[in-house]
Order: structure tokens, then sequence, then C-alpha cells
């Protein structure tokens, strides 16, 4: 059943005007009058709906029955990712919501290639949330990940968090899968360094302000590898896939 995210307060016996780019997605796909879809808020649970009016430019569906569907992991975990080369942000972040990934945090790190003004760091945040949301709707996730503000890596890294922070490096004695096994499920954020990975004074700023550095194994991931594998084994130990 084709699946649709609509960020506005929804209600059984509503009548919803759906916005122009979901009617056109609606014609695409070439639904009628009197099909089923799924809409989602964002707030938990799902609701179905019945297409009235398709037209060129617009469709209106009514609310016929609210369901408590829940598929996410049963711990919220963050992805701290040090922004990498070209699309690669995009894959991450689609492939991260659906694993299960809870909140995204974009950092700039030294060794980041990619530089953002103010003007494309928020042309990006609005393409990324756009990436949420579509992935949201494809995974059948019924909440949507929180995306912070582009930040400084060497700003964010002092801040207070009330997550367990895990920065990964190779370095580290232990792995995160051994790690993980004798630990109960439990809120985490996993700091992932950029291409090159995190500089030496950005992991030691990073355990100095209590995180606590894993392992991934013996063999060195990129970036884009490391995240997605991280997040699947802790979901293998903690449940969730």
């Amino acid at each position: 059943m084709p699946r649709f995210y609509i960020p506005q307060p929804l209600a059984i016996g509503q009548l919803v005007n759906l916005p122009e780019a979901l009617a056109h997605h609606i014609q695409v796909l070439r639904l009628a009058e009197g099909d089923i879809v799924t809409l989602f808020n964002g707030d938990g649970g799902e609701y179905s709906a019945t297409l009235g009016r398709v037209e060129k430019r617009s469709a209106g569906v009514e609310i016929k029955a609210h369901h408590p569907r829940e598929v996410e992991l049963p711990f919220a975990v963050t992805l701290a990712q040090a922004l990498p080369e070209g699309t690669k942000m995009d894959w991450i972040i689609e492939k991260a919501i659906e694993l299960g990934v809870s909140g995204f945090q974009p950092l700039a790190a030294q060794r980041c290639v990619v530089r953002l003004s103010a003007e494309r760091a928020e042309k990006k945040m609005a393409h990324w949330q756009g990436i949420i949301e579509s992935a949201s709707e494809q995974s059948g996730r019924n909440r949507l990940a929180q995306l912070a503000p582009l930040q400084e890596y060497k700003q964010w890294i002092t801040q207070q968090d009330l997550h367990r922070r895990i920065i990964l490096t190779p370095r580290a004695e232990q792995s995160l899968a051994d790690w993980a096994r004798h630990q109960a499920p439990q809120a985490v954020t996993l700091v992932i360094g950029p291409e090159g990975g995190l500089s030496d004074a950005e992991e030691e700023a990073a355990i100095r302000h209590g995180a606590l550095p894993l392992a991934m194994g013996p063999r060195i991931l990129r970036t884009e590898t490391a995240a997605l594998a991280a997040v699947s084994a802790l979901s293998a130990a903690w449940g969730g896939m």
C-alpha cells in the first residue's frame, strides 16, 4: 500500500487536501478515486485513508482509521557523521533511516573535504530532511529521525550529551560488537570521521570529553560503510533487526 508523509495533524474522519507534489506522485503511481493509501505525520502510528478526487495538481483523501504501528529500534541511536565527499551523505542518511537511526548530527571535521557556507548548509539541510522523509515512507517507519544543524566538530564534542558517545577508531583495543554483547540496550551516539578519519587531536578530544573508543574490527572501513556497519552490529546485539 502506498505510504505518504504528511506534516500536519491527522485524525479519523478528517478530509485532507494533499500537497501539489504529492498529488503529482499519486498520478505517477496511477492511483484513482477509491484507492486506499497510508498516511503518517511522524508523531507515531499511521492512518488508512481513501482517495477522493484526483486532479492534475490536487488530490484529497478521507482518513478512515488509525493504526498504532511502530517499527522503531528498542534503543535510540544518533549518527554524528563528519561530512563525506560528494553525495555519500545522501546515501548514508537513506540507509541509516532504513536501519532505524533516530537522529543525525552532521559535523565539519578537520579532514572534511567538503566545506559548506551558511547558504549551502541550509540547502543541504533541506535536502537531507527530504531524504529522511522519503526513506521513512519507503521503510515503513512512522516516526521521523531528528536532523540537527551542522556543527563544527571541535565545538560539538565539548557539549554534554545525554546519550553515551562512542567514537569509532581502528586504534581502539575493544570492538563495538564485543562491547555491545556485555551491555544492556541503551541510547548511544556513534561518532564517525570523514575520509581519512578523525585526526589524532580530534580523537583525543572526544575521549577527553567522555567518548568511548571502539573499533569495527581488523579491517579499515570507508566512512559510509562504518556508520551502517556499526548500527547493524548494535541491532544484532540488542535487537531490532
